[in-house]
This record gives structure tokens, sequence and C-alpha cells, in this order.
């Protein structure tokens, strides 16, 4: 990933998704058919569990309108829209996880 200004945002698609085994495949799946790279993803649950916000990182080009409308034809997208964030947030959380970041457990 390039180096990036901390001050910039990049654009990201925010998906409101049903939860459960398949659903980041279908997604994952669209943007492959149709050559749309994923620069991060970051997914979390909603609530009780039962749907998830995921966020994924794209460079943005001509197709963004296409990506959205065809990606929001999923079964199991509820929601999906453009959405600005701050192009360190994935890198930052990125450098948690790793060496640094809390074990798996919470320990």
């Amino acid at each position: 990933m390039p180096e990036l200004n901390n001050s910039a945002t990049l654009p990201a698609l925010r998906l409101t998704v049903n939860n459960h085994p398949g659903v980041m495949s279908h997604v994952c799946g669209l943007f492959a058919r149709r050559a749309f790279n994923l620069e991060a993803i970051l997914v979390s649950p909603v609530g009780d569990g039962s749907t998830c916000t995921m966020w994924l990182m794209v460079n943005e080009d001509e197709r963004m309108e296409q990506i959205v409308r065809q990606v929001g034809k999923l079964h199991d997208v509820l929601e999906a829209r453009v959405a600005a964030v701050d192009a360190g947030i994935f890198p930052r959380l990125a450098a948690y996880l790793g060496e640094g970041g809390a074990p798996l457990g919470g320990a």
C-alpha cells in the first residue's frame, strides 16, 4: 500500500450485511469477477451480531458506482454506500493488531 498522508481520506464501501458463513466469500467473489481490487477489509458485528458492518477500502475509479450497485444486489447485503475514511485508519489498525497488538482472547 502506498504511503498516505494522515489527513487524506480514501473512498470506502460501507456495507451492512447479514452475519453468517459465506457472506465474505460472496462479496469478495463479486470483486474478483469484476477485477476490482480490495485494499483493506474490516468487519465488525452490530448489536446482537445478526448483522455486521463491512468496510472495504478501494481505489476509486470510474467503476465505483457500478460496483456499489452490483454489491447492493447480493442477497445478504442489506445496505451499500460509499463513505470517505481516514486514509491512516487501516494501517494503524494493522500495526495495532501486528506485533504490538493485543493477543487473541484479550489477555
